[in-house]
C-alpha cells in the first residue's frame, strides 16, 4: 500500500468538490497547494484548511494558461515534490433555454474541462515518471459514460478525460505512477445549482470527497459513484438507441451556461 500523500495539489479548490477535498485532506504534516481563479473564495478555503493544521499555499491561477501551469507545477515539485495532483477545475456549459450550445460555450468548456485538466496532469506525469512515483486524479463524471443531451460539451470533455486517463494509467503503471479517473454522479455544489432538473441520488460534496479519497487510497482505476447510478450509466451504454433515448428523457434539464472555472 503506497504511503499517504503529503504534498497534494488541487485545482478548482475554491468551492464544491475541490474545496471539500482540500478540507478532507487538511491535517498536520500535509502541504495543500490549492488553485482557483477566485482569490477571495480560495483564501477562505485555505484558512479553513490551515485551521486543521495543514500547511497551505493558495495560488489564483487560470488552468487554461498552459505555460503558467507548467511553471507552477515545476516550482511546487522542485521545492517539495508532488505526491497527489487532483485536476478538478471545471465548468458546466449547456444552454440556458435548453437549445444547442453555442460554439463559444462549447470551446470554453473544452478549454477548461479538458485542456485545463491536462495542463496540470501532463507536467505532473512527466515529473512523477522521472522519479518513479506519484498519483494523479482526473475529475470526470458519470456523464462520460451516459452522455447528457443537454450538455454535449460537458459530456464530451468528461468522456475524453475518462479515456485519456485510463489509457495513461496503463502506460504509467509500470513506471510507478498511478492515474485515477473519478466519475461522480450528482453532487450538491454551486456548479450543480446551475442544473434545473431531476438529480437522483444527489450527495453532498463532503460525502463525495470521502468516496474519492477512499478510491484514491485503494488505487481504483475508475472511481464511479453512487454505485446504483454508475451501474445504470454503464447499462445504458449497452441498450439499443431507442431504449437509451427513452431512458435519458428523465435526465433532461436546463442549465445556466457558465464558462468561468472555480
Amino acid at each position: 500500500m503506497p504511503a499517504e500523500p503529503t504534498v497534494i495539489v488541487i485545482t478548482g479548490a475554491s468551492s464544491g468538490i475541490g474545496a471539500a477535498l482540500a478540507q478532507h485532506y487538511a491535517a498536520p504534516g500535509r502541504l495543500l497547494v490549492l488553485n482557483a481563479r477566485g482569490a477571495d473564495r480560495l483564501e477562505t478555503v485555505a484558512a479553513a484548511c490551515r485551521a486543521k493544521g495543514a500547511e497551505v499555499e493558495a495560488t489564483p491561477l487560470d488552468v487554461r494558461d498552459r505555460a503558467a501551469m507548467r511553471e507552477w507545477v515545476a516550482d511546487i515539485d522542485g521545492r517539495r515534490g508532488i505526491d497527489l495532483a487532483i485536476a478538478n477545475a471545471g465548468v458546466n456549459g449547456g444552454h440556458p433555454e435548453g437549445g444547442v450550445e453555442t460554439e463559444a460555450t462549447a470551446f470554453a468548456v473544452l478549454d477548461v474541462n479538458l485542456m485545463g485538466a491536462l495542463n496540470l496532469a501532463l507536467p505532473c506525469a512527466t515529473r512523477m515518471e522521472a522519479r518513479g512515483r506519484g498519483q494523479i486524479a482526473l475529475i470526470s463524471s458519470l456523464a462520460a459514460i451516459a452522455p447528457l443531451p443537454d450538455a454535449p460539451a460537458y459530456s464530451g470533455t468528461k468522456a475524453a478525460l475518462l479515456a485519456h486517463g485510463l489509457a495513461l494509467r496503463e502506460k504509467l503503471a509500470p513506471r510507478g505512477v498511478r492515474i485515477n479517473v473519478v466519475c461522480p454522479g450528482y453532487v450538491r455544489t454551486a456548479m450543480g445549482g446551475d442544473y434545473q432538473g431531476w438529480r437522483p441520488l444527489e450527495m453532498s460534496a463532503e460525502a463525495a470527497a470521502r468516496r474519492i479519497a477512499r478510491g484514491l487510497a485503494r488505487d481504483e482505476g475508475t472511481i464511479a459513484f453512487p454505485a446504483a447510478l454508475a451501474a445504470a450509466a454503464r447499462g445504458a451504454a449497452l441498450l439499443p438507441e431507442r431504449l437509451r433515448r427513452l431512458g435519458m428523457r428523465g435526465f433532461s434539464f436546463r442549465m445556466r451556461a457558465t464558462q468561468q472555472p472555480s
